[in-house]
């Protein structure tokens, strides 16, 4: 994505113009204080088994979060997330026990601010995922980071597969980095073979089979030349995903398992059934069921664990008492564990585990018995090096403005003073939009969905990556000229009323469900009471379907407040008879779908629709933090 701030000083003029550029002075801000505080320790050791597993899923180029409640609990870097890798994989030795590495997928789309430390010590949050400039493919940059770690298994995400050119990039880069193990059963690409020839063939790999042995020199999941270890078969399963780019093809799940090549490769029984792959671990949109009951008739008793994602929830359920299915949530924001011992031609229950890590220093810390002095490896040292070079190439750090408090998506009310959907259709939107318009001085209604609203804002700084974080979507802003102020009003509830479902855009409705899906998450834990003598700090309070307390540290549930699906700007005075009615184009066929609905008067078509501004969505809250926040 491309931010184009306007700076010139007083430019609220009809036609102002938009820079393209990115400073590279300025004079610095004075931030407010950081409020963090110190995090708590993890309630209890992780139980080790015969073999361990840490996993991620839909890191989004999350490389870290801000020290902002609540986010301390989940403010690892990846320098972070690196270290804590390499002194697990020492105690896995020390423990003569193995440790796999797994990833399900959705590195691409985020923006996450990625907390580095600069030469100067200062804290700098970056987008690195999508803040990419023209040129550069999005994520190449930020997945040279990624790929420092040694995942033994990672599978492709839906987010992988929205632009073929980011797919490709899969297919050339990252799986030929990972020699194999980027796993892709259900998932290809149509490319150009040496014959000039389109062919369609893996994104990855279509299964692993591999042998693990206990402690040999960290290396998990290598193959091995030596005496026989635990054998493991692997896949890399995506969702029925229907909305991929042209030239890439997800199979669907259940014609996957009839594949002769998926049978002949589940004949031979291993030690262990690895299923990684972006999918929910349950629920209606989850596929794993039919590839777990099509193992099972042939292997009813042989172990299998899955690892899922997509969204982006802290999940565990059990197929039956000789597997388990975890999902490590989102953002970074949580390090998935799981543990088993096997029982060679056993039939009763496994010895399973699982927990959710807070990913910060504090967690790492604990589990790996290190400290402030020996727990920063050199490795990690130099991955913050490279995202702080990274980090200045793109321009992320520019800064409009300051925050004056923390706006948030739905842990203020809505409508109200800290509340991020009030914030962007009654503040932001209108008044970026205002700047730059030949409508001056007519009165509008603004329709904002909040389904383009991403992440909350902190106080303090103001970023170009905060600004791609928080609003990252790139739509124009239409209008249709002289509503009838009552068809215009009456435009928000009715919208509302009919829901998100009726948008024609199918990517815009799978969107919506894992977001509609992690909020209806978190009303679950808001919904929960909970009592301790201690004071907790606020984050997941997780209830699944395995056994045991799943969340590594107690914590409050967040505040959760619903919020519409659609939002508007103030309603102006009732004393104009028309009004202009303004939208983004991403959501336009509703719109008029609604304003015939709503009034009878006229038929509106795609005629009466004239763009409003040159100002794209991405740009309102730069212009506006600019003007504003400064």
């Amino acid at each position: 994505m491309r931010f184009s701030p306007l700076r010139a000083a007083g430019a609220l003029t009809l036609g102002a113009t938009l820079a393209t550029a990115v400073p590279q002075a300025q004079t610095p801000f004075l931030l407010p204080d950081n409020n963090a505080r110190r995090l708590p320790s993890p309630s209890r050791p992780l139980q080790w088994g015969d073999i361990n597993t840490i996993a991620t899923t839909d890191t989004h180029g999350w490389f870290g979060l801000p020290l902002l409640q609540p986010e301390p609990n989940y403010s690892g870097t990846w320098r972070d997330y690196a270290s804590f890798v390499t002194h697990m994989q020492r105690l896995a030795e020390e423990k003569d026990v193995d440790l796999l590495l797994l990833d399900s997928g959705d590195m691409h789309d985020g923006t996450g601010p990625a907390r580095v430390v600069s030469r100067a010590h200062e804290e700098c949050r970056t987008g690195l995922a999508d803040g990419f400039p023209p040129g550069d493919v999005d994520a190449r940059a930020s997945g040279e980071f990624f790929k420092q770690i040694p995942y033994d298994v990672l599978s492709i995400g839906n987010h992988e597969l929205r632009v073929y050119a980011n797919t490709l990039d899969m297919h050339t880069n990252f799986a030929m980095h990972y020699e194999g193990r980027y796993l892709t059963s259900n998932v290809n690409i149509t490319v150009f073979d040496e014959d000039g020839q389109a062919v369609s063939v893996p994104v990855g790999s279509r299964y692993r089979k591999f042998t693990i042995k206990k402690s040999f020199s960290g290396q998990s999941g290598a193959e091995s030349n030596g005496p026989r270890g635990r054998s493991v078969t692997a896949f890399g399963i995506m969702f029925d995903f229907t909305t991929n780019a042209v030239n890439t093809t997800v199979q669907p799940v259940e014609e996957l398992v009839k594949e002769s090549w998926f049978l002949d490769t589940i004949v031979d029984e291993p030690d262990l059934f690895l299923l990684v792959g972006h999918n929910p671990v349950e629920g209606r949109s989850s596929n794993w069921q039919v590839v777990f009951d099509t193992i099972r008739k042939l292997h009813p008793t042989t172990p299998i664990t899955i690892f899922g994602g997509h969204l982006h929830i802290r999940d565990c359920v059990q197929l039956d008492d000789r597997s388990m299915s975890l999902a490590s949530g989102r953002y970074m924001e949580t390090v998935g564990w799981m543990s088993v011992d096997l029982d060679k031609d056993g039939t009763g229950p496994l010895n399973l585990s699982r927990r959710y890590l807070d990913a910060n220093p504090t967690t790492y810390m604990y589990h790996t018995g290190t400290n402030e002095d020996t727990f920063f490896t050199d490795e990690g040292k130099n991955i913050t090096e490279g995202l702080y070079e990274l980090e200045k190439r793109f321009g992320l750090t520019y800064q409009y403005g300051v925050a004056p408090r923390d706006y948030t998506l739905t842990r203020d009310p809505y409508p109200s003073n800290g509340s991020l959907p009030s914030l962007i259709a009654e503040e932001v939107a209108p008044f970026a939009i205002s700047t730059n318009t030949t409508r001056v001085g007519i009165p509008f209604v603004l329709i904002v969905s909040t389904g383009s609203e991403r992440f909350d804002i902190f106080k303090g700084g103001m970023t170009k990556n905060d600004v791609l974080t928080t609003y990252p979507f790139v739509n124009n802003y239409f209008y249709v000229a002289d509503v009838p102020y009552a068809a215009a009003t009456a435009i928000l509830p009715t919208m509302n009323n009919d829901g998100p479902e009726r948008r024609q855009q199918k990517i815009w409705r799978q969107e919506m469900e894992v977001e509609r899906g992690y909020q209806h998450w978190l009303a679950a834990q808001a919904a929960v009471s909970v009592s301790s003598d201690e004071q907790l700090t606020l984050g997941y309070t997780t209830s699944d379907s395995c056994p045991g307390i799943g969340d590594d540290i107690p914590h409050a549930p967040l505040p959760f407040y619903a919020i519409p699906s659609f939002t508007a700007s103030r309603t102006p005075d009732a004393s104009n008879a028309v009004i202009d009615l303004v939208f983004d184009d991403f959501f336009r066929d509703q719109i008029l779908k609604t304003l015939n609905k709503v009034q009878s008067a006229r038929v509106y078509t795609l005629e009466d629709v004239v763009q409003y501004t040159q100002i794209r969505s991405n740009e309102v809250l730069g212009i506006y933090a600019e003007h504003n926040w400064n």
